[in-house]
């Protein structure tokens, strides 16, 4: 019986983001951390805020605000870093704030319409919980967009990419703003 739980439902951290609240799978998370001084990489693409050492281990840090082209808001007490471990690969992701961890019923998740994703393979579904709304993220897609894994591997200096190719750090977000 308690197995049967186990599959109907997906546990996801919760966090807000521009006003909106987002879920992640819970296995994906490795530690959620109060924000710490950031060091600034040059030519990172720009939703990069830069790295910073978690136990003596350089870790990349990413701005979700500007990753889906959200307006740039101020930090507060409440931000958080939600560190994730995408395919053995550990970066660090900024959110206005961290709520909470739930346990959600797979037949309270709805598939997110094309008119409203569009061609956000990232969005998992949207989630309707009593008075609120949870949009559900792959976050490894969220991070991949554009290339990102191998942008990221190629900081602070290297500007050749997996193929030996020189490649610009530039990238879109991958939501348009509101």
């Amino acid at each position: 019986m308690a197995q049967d739980v186990l599959i109907n439902e997906k546990q996801v951290a919760l966090f807000e983001l521009g006003g909106e609240t987002y879920g992640i799978d819970i296995g994906a998370v490795h530690e959620i951390i109060m924000m710490q001084p950031i060091t600034r990489v040059p030519k990172a693409p720009f939703f990069v805020e830069g790295v910073l050492n978690l136990r003596g281990r350089v870790i990349p840090v990413v701005d979700m605000g500007k990753r889906f082209g959200l307006e740039k808001a101020d930090r507060t007490k409440h931000n958080r870093i939600v560190v994730v471990d995408i395919n053995g690969t550990t970066i660090g992701i900024i959110v206005d704030a961290v709520t909470e961890v739930l346990r959600i019923p797979n037949d309270a998740v709805e598939p997110a319409s094309s008119i409203v994703a569009g061609d956000s393979d990232y969005i998992l579904g949207i989630a309707k919980l009593d008075n609120r709304m949870v949009i559900l993220l792959d976050i490894g897609k969220v991070l991949a967009k554009d290339g990102m894994f191998t942008e990221m591997a190629n900081m602070p200096g290297n500007t050749e990419n997996t193929t030996g190719k020189k490649t610009q750090r530039t990238a879109e977000p991958v939501m348009a703003s509101r």
